[in-house]
């Protein structure tokens, strides 16, 4: 931790280092004037006799422990604080999944669905236990496959029985998703207020549901992502999968196919997450969309309060302290 005025609740006790400062450079002034005196001593035979055979410098070591320890002392009266971890109890997190027949494409081995499944799967155990996580699907149309809950193994259930559909809705997703907030919302009620939530969209191609260049139909996504940021629901997006994937798809008569060019939309989902005042990621491997889902777990699952953190600095002076002491009475020189 980076130690500042800001880091302490009772800061006026820093003051006392001054004095600490003053007692060592009183020490120092009273050596000096003490050797003077010794040197002016007449019979230095009798000086080597009375005076103990032991190293100078040992002489300093208990004054020096102890003000160490004096100086932990007033940091610990100084009232230090640190930002702590703390797991969120009350949140509501919806992961959105795009199942559009894009995600059919093997770019990332063995194929994006599968992938998704697997790094969404582990999201889901790995969130904070208290937090609701629901789960919504979207294609040409979007649906609530499982209501915000604290039961992740529904929610891996259902993600293993995500099927593909045709076309991409991404607004839809977004839109469904806050259907399902507000619902939790209406259905807890109470004084209090509503747990903050947030959204969480994977999907990797761009948006044909409605045209993308209609950007003020009330179901694009980006009018979407602008209703998300008026309700307070950051939209965090992860645009998944290469530029490169293809996907086979068949043809009118049902009697071939045609390989078809599947890139991910990185600008859309950028755009989303921009407006809506969430984050914009990108993955292409399995290892990287575990990577970013284990920022979102840390990002959502918890958060930093502070903390007194003046416990070990109490020890610390206390044990040193009493270092010093001994070592004062273990080392301490008298002339007779």
């Amino acid at each position: 931790m980076t130690f500042s005025l800001s880091n302490f609740t009772h800061e006026a006790w820093l003051a006392f280092l001054v004095v600490i400062g003053l007692a060592a450079l009183t020490y120092v002034l009273m050596q000096q004037r003490r050797r003077k005196h010794v040197l002016r001593f007449s019979n230095m035979e009798m000086l080597e006799k009375v005076a103990p055979r032991q190293p100078r410098a040992w002489r300093h070591v208990p004054v020096a422990i102890t003000l160490i320890g004096l100086i932990f002392l007033t940091f610990a009266a100084a009232g230090p604080t640190a930002a702590k971890k703390v797991p969120r109890n009350r949140a509501t997190v919806i992961l959105v999944i795009d199942v559009s027949l894009s995600m059919e494409a093997t770019d990332v081995p063995p194929s994006r669905i599968q992938v998704a499944k697997k790094a969404a799967k582990e999201f889901a155990d790995n969130l904070t236990p208290g937090i609701n996580l629901g789960l919504v699907t979207f294609a040409g149309t979007a649906s609530v496959q499982v209501s915000p809950t604290t039961n992740r193994e529904a929610v891996k259930a259902a993600i293993d029985n995500m099927k593909l559909a045709e076309r991409t809705a991404t607004g839809e997703g977004i839109l469904t998703a806050l259907q399902s907030i507000d619902t939790l919302a209406s259905v807890l009620g109470g004084a209090e207020k509503p747990p903050p939530a947030q959204i969480v969209m994977m999907s990797d191609g761009k948006q044909t549901v409605p045209d993308d260049k209609d950007v003020e139909n009330p179901r694009h996504g980006f009018t979407a992502a602008r209703l998300a940021k008026e309700k307070g629901v950051p939209v965090s997006t992860i645009s998944f999968g290469t530029t490169w994937g293809t996907v086979e798809i068949p043809d009118q008569d049902g009697k071939g196919s045609q390989r078809v060019r599947v890139p991910v939309d990185d600008d859309s989902l950028r755009e989303i997450a921009k407006l809506s005042g969430g984050e914009f990621f990108t993955a292409s491997t399995l290892e990287e969309l575990k990577n970013v889902y284990g920022h979102l777990e840390e990002q959502i699952g918890y958060e930093k309060t502070i903390a007194d953190a003046s416990r070990p600095w109490v020890l610390a002076g206390l044990v040193v302290t009493a270092m010093g002491l001994v070592a004062a009475l273990l080392y301490r020189q008298r002339l007779p």
